[in-house]
């Protein structure tokens, strides 16, 4: 299972499950711990900042579901506060557009911090200030301006969709920022911005990698080693074992390990491994 984060905006903290008797729990950040969400919302504002105050833009590769709507309500809450300059702020995705929309009619299940916003008619998406853009035409658009601007799009880990073209006209300025505010998987296109190579491939052709890069993992929705071990913890009782799964090996071996220190029994399964349950 994906575990989420607790004391994060809109969404509700995860419920602990009872009489488990064998957990599937994922271990993306196994081996990491995130930085507290106050940081993430800081590092934002300086990168902003620090972008606009060159004329550059700054440019977010994002997944369309959770991800957008958590960045566009951070946006929103440092606009308000005039912690960041007020520079036009672009959602280049119609998926993420549709799922927008989908958040908004479905606010019941928001976290009680949100649901006190709405009932106050705060604007935490920005509907008024953000321009959402949906046609490829209105897409293009943005790579001919030369103002600073933010520049949200979709895909999270830059293999396709809108985020391609705009990284193709943006990378090799160095006025601009690739900020990157989720997890990367190993041998993609955000994986190598990420870690910063020289040249990079965008629609087969190379480009030099010029643009600052910001990563602030503190954004991510997959819970830590410390909530994933508590989590575990929590479900005790009848669990006979844990199998670990999602995650790159070093982040699976490590959440393996501590869960032993712990006193229980994690497996991390082979590919095709059949188990048999007690």
């Amino acid at each position: 299972m994906d575990l989420g984060r607790c004391n994060i905006p809109l969404l509700r903290d995860p419920d602990i499950l009872a009489g488990v008797d064998y957990l599937i729990i994922e271990s993306t950040y196994g081996g990491r711990l995130h930085s507290p969400i106050e940081d993430a919302q800081t590092k934002l504002a300086e990168a902003i900042n620090r972008t606009a105050s060159r004329g550059g833009k700054v440019i977010i590769p994002s997944f369309a579901l959770e991800r957008t709507q958590e960045v566009v309500y951070y946006l929103g809450r440092l606009l308000k506060e005039k912690k960041i300059k007020p520079i036009p702020i672009y959602v280049d995705s119609p998926l993420a557009c549709n799922i927008t929309d989908v958040f908004l009619n479905n606010s019941e299940v928001f976290d009680a911090q949100a649901q006190a916003l709405l009932a106050k008619n705060a604007d935490i998406f920005g509907i008024k200030s953000i321009h959402y853009v949906r046609t490829s035409d209105e897409s293009k658009q943005l790579n001919s301006s030369k103002e600073p601007m933010i520049i949200i799009s979709t895909s999270g880990m830059c293999e396709s969709g809108r985020i391609l073209h705009h990284l193709r006209n943006n990378i090799m300025d160095e006025r601009n920022t690739i900020l990157v505010v989720g997890y990367m998987a190993r041998n993609t296109l955000g994986k190598k911005i990420v870690e910063r190579h020289k040249r990079v491939k965008i629609f087969g052709e190379s480009f030099e990698l010029k643009a600052e890069v910001e990563v602030i993992n503190a954004f991510s929705a997959h819970a830590d080693k410390n909530e994933l071990v508590d989590y575990a913890l929590k479900t005790q009782g009848r669990l006979k074992k844990i199998f670990i799964v999602h995650g790159d090996m070093d982040q699976s071996e490590a959440l393996a390990l501590e869960l032993k220190t712990k006193g229980l029994r994690p497996h991390i399964p082979k590919k095709f491994e059949t188990v048999a349950l007690e």
